[in-house]
């Protein structure tokens, strides 16, 4: 490590360009200060006048233009304001490695970056970082006491036309746009279009028209007693953040899964102390497509664990019975959500090598923990459980939850459960976050690990809090319940875009599936756009650390080689790497647990052929096992290959082809 510390701006950049930090012919206002990242590729200039701006390079091209930081704290001075100059500078470089206790990518991450730190007259602060795969920004505050924030302004400025991938957010009936359960179609807009009416949530992926420019994903990380960051368009060539205001009153909205909602907003968004540091703005570079799945920026950025010990927190793949419908057959029982089924999933778990099953929404009341469902018996649920070595993971409403909250874990903790989901929050205001950070640590007190359902990304939680091992906020296959928005095209976007942020649960794993001219919502048999193969390679290309299988155990028993294949696929991950991919388009991902290698590719409607090179690998042959696409799964979806015993070698090819909404996973054994 090492550290220097500068009096002026002058002398930052003198010293920079001593040390090779810049290469430019640009000229700077004389205050200007400028980091680089470690191998010069990206530089960030900074500067105030009447406002506080900033500017990035990459490869010395400029990739946003002057854009505007500030943050306005009632009765105080603004940030970004003349009377509030930049007073000293501290430069500082990093080199270290972070240990992963739940390794959805990769088990030791390089952190590698150069830090600039900014004192201002005024109590502020202004820390960046810079990464050679993107850079990060945050505000600080040193107020003796405890302040309101009326707002924080991030504006994005950039040199050329782009286009962005953002979810807009689709306005409920009867409440205000920020209530969201964070599952959208990723649009891809021209910026000009995205009007100030419209808004979305972070990622967004920004692609610029000029093709020798890199693709920027815009997102946040370490959110904590702080609002989330909404991005909004300016109808022009920029993004703006956006907050939602503080809960100044709620209403309870009645139906089947009750959930408090604001019926005022306050005039601020947040009310917090006033020393503290609030989320990194995070900006992901990718030279490539393939580059932006395997970023791991969100969580290098994150407060480390909280937790003394992690030892405990055991994620891996269970079953869920809720997008069919319990909908059983070839059962001497009536199907249902009663203990006859839920013993038949704890079979079939045992059978296939899962590690547990969910009991989903309708094991009890959804207003109380403690009202089981009178068709259940948690106690022969729960001895069959232990006798077959599968465990059970619960369903909650987040209300009834938060309601019961002590209660309902003391209860869990005596059940045997390890793991817990809490569903329909669907708001990321100030109060909304500081929920989430409750819920973590009365589970973590009992390890329990959690899984938030009907919320926003994780943006670096899940290293904080170790045992939140997933999320959704993806509109993932419950969609294929209601109607056809699901496509190949999403589910090729998500891992470019929404998977920035954190792993997400999408539930692959339906076993009906359908053409794009055959794709239809039907309840109780669901249907999945794309082949088979598609749905099993999810299981590989998208990060989670708590894998659902989503699809009927009925058919399952009907295809065992299949199933032995699903159910032996890892969620935790010693190294990962991306060996092709173009967002919306297809992409190919290697991932290695041991001495075993996990391959698996997804494409869009569009027929192709994609070439693996295995020079990956180390020495030495691998038995490979191959689930690929049909030779008839253009016309019936479902028909796939599988085959065994076929050799691979380091630096050998091979070529797959993918049928329209094709895919494949390749297991490697040494």
């Amino acid at each position: 490590m090492k550290k220097a510390f500068f009096k002026n701006s002058i002398s930052i950049y003198l010293l920079f360009l001593s040390f090779g930090f810049i290469q430019t012919n640009e000229t700077f206002a004389a205050d200007t200060v400028f980091v680089t990242s470690p191998s010069q590729k990206i530089k960030i200039g900074i500067w105030q006048d009447a406002q506080l701006n900033y500017a990035v390079w990459h490869n010395q091209r400029m990739i946003i233009a002057p854009s505007l930081i500030d943050m306005q704290v009632e009765g105080k001075v603004t940030m970004a304001n003349e009377k509030n100059k930049i007073l000293s500078h501290r430069l500082t470089q990093i080199v270290s490695t972070i240990d992963v206790p739940v390794p959805e990518k990769r088990k030791q991450i390089k952190d590698h970056y150069h830090q600039l730190q900014i004192s201002f007259k005024q109590p502020y602060t202004l820390e960046v970082r810079v990464y050679d795969d993107g850079f990060a920004y945050r505000i600080g505050t040193s107020f003796k006491d405890s302040i309101v924030i009326r707002n924080e302004l991030a504006k994005i400025n950039f040199p050329q036309s782009a286009s962005a991938y953002i979810p807009v957010v689709t306005k409920r009936d009867n409440v205000d746009e920020y209530h969201t359960s964070f599952e959208e179609l990723y649009q891809l807009l021209p910026l000009k279009d995205v009007k100030k009416e419209m808004m979305g949530y972070s990622p967004v992926l920004v692609m610029p028209d000029n093709s020798n420019f890199p693709k920027i994903g815009i997102t946040e990380s370490d959110l904590e007693d702080y609002p989330g960051m909404f991005i909004g368009g300016t109808a022009d060539n920029s993004l703006i953040g956006i907050h939602a205001g503080y809960p100044a009153e709620e209403r309870l909205v009645e139906g089947e899964f009750p959930q408090m909602v604001v019926s005022k907003r306050a005039d601020f968004i947040a009310k917090t102390k006033g020393k503290r540091t609030y989320p990194w703005r995070v900006f992901i570079v990718a030279e490539q497509d393939k580059d932006l799945p395997s970023s791991d920026m969100v969580y290098r950025l994150a407060s480390p664990s909280r937790l003394q010990n992690t030892d405990w927190i055991k994620p891996g793949n269970l079953t869920d019975e809720w997008i069919t419908d319990v909908n059983l057959f070839n059962v001497p029982f009536r199907a249902g959500i009663n203990t006859a089924s839920y013993m038949y999933y704890i079979d079939f778990a045992k059978r296939f090598g899962f590690d547990r099953i969910m009991m989903d929404a309708g094991w009890s009341d959804n207003n109380d923990l403690f009202k089981v469902n009178p068709a259940i018996s948690m106690d022969s649920i729960l001895a069959h459980s232990r006798k077959q070595g599968v465990k059970l993971g619960m369903w909650t409403l987040a209300r009834t939850l938060d309601k019961q909250l002590d209660s309902a874990l003391d209860r869990f903790q005596q059940w045997g459960i390890d793991f817990i989901m809490t569903d329909f929050i669907d708001r990321d205001d100030q109060k909304a976050i500081n929920f989430h950070f409750k819920i973590a640590e009365a589970a973590a007190k009992r390890n329990i690990m959690v899984m938030f359902h009907g919320t926003f990304p994780a943006k670096g939680f899940d290293r904080t809090y170790p045992h939140a091992v997933a999320r959704e906020g993806v509109m993932g296959s419950e969609y294929n319940i209601w109607g056809n928005k699901l496509t190949p095209e999403h589910d090729l976007i998500l891992p470019f875009t929404r998977m920035l942020a954190g792993g997400f649960d999408y539930e692959p794993g339906l076993l009906n599936n359908a053409t794009e001219k055959g794709t239809r919502p039907v309840v109780g048999v669901v249907t999945s756009p794309g082949t088979r193969a598609h749905q099993l390679a999810m299981f590989v290309v998208y990060d989670s650390p708590m894998q659902i299988f989503s699809g009927n155990p009925s058919e399952a028993y009907l295809e065992p080689a299949f199933m032995e294949l699903l159910g032996s696929i890892p969620t935790l991950w010693d190294e990962t790497i991306i060996l092709d991919g173009k967002v919306g388009d297809y992409i190919i991902t290697a991932r290695r647990k041991g001495t075993d290698w996990y391959i698996a590719g997804m494409g869009d409607w569009q027929a192709r052929d994609v070439k693996i090179n295995f020079d990956f690998l180390e020495q030495g042959q691998y038995n490979a096992t191959i689930c690929k696409d049909g030779i008839n799964a253009d016309r019936y979806a479902a028909d796939y290959s599988l085959t065994y015993s076929n050799i691979v070698k380091k630096n050998d090819q091979l070529t797959i082809h993918l049928a329209p909404g094709g895919g494949f996973l390749m297991k490697l054994e040494r």
